[in-house]
Order: structure tokens, then sequence, then C-alpha cells
């Protein structure tokens, strides 16, 4: 098997740039298979000498590599946590954010075209954050990284970070879980099903296969609108909106049904799905929500105190003191679960879920002190 990376960049020339690697076919975990898998990556800083200093920071569900700005003008999500001088110093830490399998930020995808020329569309395979994991250890070993310093993330990249530290034990030496749980709860396979059913039930869907034609907005967009309610607090809502209605509307006058006008909310949510439709590919949302579905670290592995001792890593764990997503008592089962004392940090923001992004900043005094310093 070869594998390509591009050479890495000197210090700084290309921070915060899309880069590309081909890792290989890769067999997946649930049967299916890909014959020649494209990772996209992006990097900040440089590598030293041992390859002791690099970071992998995971994305969340529709998040992209882009966690800082570097050489760009481009605002990255996590900017509070990374860059030079900053938490994760990039002027000390060689950084590394890699798009997961299956999405649509440059790695292989379900718009990928398949060996046949096509777009994989409908026959892409179910892909598991597992079989992520794998893909990105060859991409690590193509730059040759044989450990990771730390690998942290928030919502599934926080899962991604769980399952790095459990799959690859003695690659991972410290491991950051924010905002997430040690497995996908019923609830919330239950949210996650509503958003692909929404998808697939869009009129231009047609089983995956809408490349080259009408693509399904409308699933995608009401997909977000289902999601971005479980992303904010219901007393961010209540204090954002209340009850007012949407300038220029009047959501208690029409003569039927069809002719009444929004709510403030409604048309907050209206916004949140246009703004995804613009950037994101439906057969991406449903193959990387349905990876997260799969989330469980101790799936096949025994029961969950068993399936965490293969982890020799240091942990941070911590959550959002608001998220009705990812409740924090699950942060707390995954604490306590995991070996030795951990303890569970918290930040505190009335938003909701979206704290691990918007408040970041709360947890930066900690992740130094415990790995960065």
């Amino acid at each position: 098997m070869t594998i390509t990376a591009t050479a890495l960049p000197k210090s700084g020339e290309e921070d915060g740039t899309v880069k590309y690697a081909g890792i290989g076919p890769l067999e997946l975990e649930a049967g299916g298979f890909l014959p020649d898998v494209v990772l996209a990556y992006e990097t900040w800083g440089q590598l030293n000498a041992e390859a002791s200093n690099a970071v992998l920071i995971q994305h969340a569900l529709t998040g992209s590599t882009h966690v800082a700005r570097g050489a760009t003008d481009e605002e990255g999500w996590w900017e509070q946590l990374v860059g030079p001088g900053a938490t994760i110093d990039t002027n000390k830490f060689f950084v590394i954010s890699i798009n997961i399998v299956g999405g649509c930020y440059g790695s292989t995808g379900p718009s990928s075209e398949a060996p046949d020329g096509r777009p994989w569309g409908s026959r892409f395979p179910l892909v598991t954050l597992r079989d992520s994991t794998e893909a990105e250890a060859r991409l690590a070993d193509a730059l040759g990284i044989d450990a990771w310093h730390a690998v942290l993330g928030g919502s599934m990249g926080g899962a991604r970070a769980l399952e790095w530290a459990v799959t690859f034990p003695d690659r991972v030496k410290r491991c950051a879980v924010i905002s997430v749980g040690a497995y996908s709860t019923a609830e919330q396979i239950a949210f996650a099903q509503a958003q692909t059913l929404a998808i697939r039930q869009d009129p231009n869907f047609n089983n995956g296969d809408y490349y080259g034609g009408t693509a399904p907005e409308h699933g995608l967009a009401l997909a977000r609108r289902i999601a971005h309610i479980t992303y904010r607090s219901a007393l961010e809502l209540d204090f954002r909106f209340g009850r007012e209605a949407q300038h220029q509307e009047t959501p208690l006058a029409a003569a039927v049904l069809g002719e009444r006008g929004r709510y403030q909310v409604e048309s907050y949510l209206d916004h949140q799905g246009t703004k995804l439709v613009r950037r994101f590919d439906a057969n991406s949302y449903i193959a990387i929500t349905e990876a997260l579905m799969s989330h469980d670290v101790a799936r096949g592995r025994g029961p969950l105190e068993q399936a965490l001792s293969r982890a020799t890593a240091e942990f941070f764990v911590a959550a959002v003191d608001s998220d009705r997503l990812y409740f924090p008592a699950q942060s707390r089962e995954l604490a306590a679960a995991l070996p030795g004392n951990v303890p569970v940090h918290l930040i505190e923001a009335p938003i909701g879920h979206d704290g691990f992004l918007t408040e970041i900043g709360q947890l930066s005094a900690q992740l130094r002190e415990s790995f960065f310093a």
C-alpha cells in the first residue's frame, strides 16, 4: 500500500491551508470498502525533530478543518485556543486537523468520484468513528508522527478523540474529551435519525444520487433546524426570541394556515438551515451523522471500565453546564469509568451545547496547565 502526503511545510508558510494525502484502500468495520481514500487536513506550526510536539484537533459534525486562521484571513472555530502564543501555542506545537472520511471538505465522501468516474452517492458505505481513526492513523504514519502529544475535540470531535485513545493507546499521550459521553444514547440516536430522515424524504434526494441535478436542500435545511434546537438551550432561545414575531410578519394573522407569519425563533432556525445548505453536502450530513450514531467506545471491548482500561493517556474531560444534547452527566459517567481520578471541568454558558465552541476559552488555563505548559 502506498501512502502519499504533502511534504510538511516550513513553520507558518502554509498554516491553515488545506492539504491532501492519499492513504490507500480502507476496509470498513461494517463490511464496506473504499478502494482509494484521500484525507484533507490543515496544519499549524512545525513538527519538531523528535516528532513529539504533534497535537490532533478533531472537528465536530459539520465543522471544517479550519481550527485557526494561520496564514489565511478566515477565522477558525477554536481561535480562543489555538495560535501563536495561545494555549495550544503553534510556535511550540505542531497542530493538525483532519476532515473525517465521509465529509465534504476534501476527504473522500459521497460526493467524491468513485472508480467508475461517477460520484459515490447512494453507493457510499457506512463509515464508523473507528474507521475514521484507522484512516487518520495512516496519515499520522505518513507524516512521521508515532504518537500524539495530545488529541482533543468537542462534541463528535471529542468522541473521535476518545476513540483514538482507546484504539491506539500507545499513540496518545493526552486526550481531552469535551461535550460528549462514552457512547451515543438512544435519545441522541433518535435526534440523529430524525435529521437523516428529513434529508432522505426530500423529493430531490433520489436515494442519494442527486449529483448533477437538484440537491435535497429543503431536507438538509430541516435536518439542521432539528439539530440546532439541540445545540442551544431553552433559556437562550427564550431570552433571545421569546414569543416575538419576526419583523413585519404576523404569526396570528392569516386567513389560511399557509399564510401565517413566523415567530422570531422560526426565522432564526430558517437562517441556520439556509447557512448550512450553502456549505455542506446532504449525503455527507447523513454519512457523518450515522458515524456519530455508531459512537460506542466499549463496543466489542467489554464493559465500559474494561474498555477504557486499554487507554494509557492522561485524560481531560469537560462539559457545558447547560448542554441538553450531551448532558454533563454523560461526561461524569465517562470520567468515573476512566482509569485514575479524572475530574470533570465545566464550561459555564447559558447557550447550551454550542458552548464548547463559543466559550472554549474558559478551559484555556486548565488545558494549559494540564497538557500544554
